[in-house]
């Protein structure tokens, strides 16, 4: 089993792979905070292709075989577990050969082969919540990935569509997919989203990213989703939601203090 209860996992990293550069400034910081303290469990993400960009101008990242050597060379280097999208069932055994999560996107979470061809490959697999679904469905999903044989299985609350251009976090949520699955997770990146609203592109509410992280965490979630950039207004994708690398080392250790204080509260 890859995750490890008695730690606060995050999953973190830029939206896009987008570039060596910003993968291993970001792998950087995030091996050493790992270094610094073994209560964390932190996992390297990225996206290879941002398949359901708003414009089909919109740039969406390295590719496949790009993207998977990106991923391949932070392992190497700085030996983080890797975590990363896939779209397309064909995709699963390739992604399963080098990262350790396979994570399936808000809007695939009910493509019944995406999710038995990730289940499939014996990975652990990371399922987003989609925002039109009610957290107690994602036993479907689930149940979808463990369809061949047992995967140790996530799931991640990502927000619920409110109207137009919005979403909201409801954090009942993390209680409920608790009883499907472990661990849940908080995504307090695309939590802040504001979708399609930057003029053919999504915007987002970074300000809020604190809010939304420790109201999670507050109600139990046992992990922190977080995109991190060097530089969010030069990143290719979500330049709206993701926190300054800067500013992740001391975000992240506010939120293992809380996640220990509420651990250790229900002791």
């Amino acid at each position: 089993m890859l995750y490890n209860p008695d730690c606060f996992l995050v999953i973190a990293g830029p939206c896009s792979l987008e570039s060596s550069e910003v993968c291993m400034q970001v792998a950087e910081t995030l091996a050493k905070l790992q270094a610094e303290n073994s209560n964390f469990q932190i996992i390297f993400k990225g996206s290879f292709d941002k398949a359901n960009r708003t414009s089909s101008t919109s740039n969406r990242g390295t590719g496949q075989e790009e993207g998977l050597s990106l991923l391949q060379r932070v392992k190497e280097s700085f030996g983080l577990p890797t975590l990363t999208d896939i779209h397309l069932p064909q995709q699963a055994s390739s992604v399963a050969e080098v990262c350790d999560v396979l994570q399936i996107p808000a809007f695939l979470c009910r493509q019944t082969d995406i999710l038995v061809a990730a289940g499939k490959t014996g990975r652990a697999v990371n399922i987003k919540k989609g925002q039109f679904l009610a957290p107690a469905d994602m036993r479907f999903a689930y149940d979808k990935v463990c369809m061949k044989n047992p995967v140790e299985t996530w799931l991640t609350e990502r927000g619920s569509t409110f109207g137009y251009g919005n979403l909201v976090v409801d954090t009942r949520a993390i209680p409920i997919m608790q009883k499907i699955a472990n661990p849940v997770i908080i995504d307090a990146s695309h939590g802040v989203q504001l979708p399609g609203a930057g003029g053919g592109q999504s915007s987002g509410q970074i300000e809020h990213i604190p809010t939304i992280a420790k109201a999670g965490i507050a109600a139990g979630a046992d992990g922190l989703f977080i995109e991190t950039h060097p530089d969010p207004k030069k990143a290719i994708s979500d330049k709206d939601s993701q926190l300054p690398l800067q500013d992740f080392s001391n975000f992240a250790k506010s939120c293992l203090r809380l996640w220990s204080f509420i651990k250790n509260e229900g002791a």
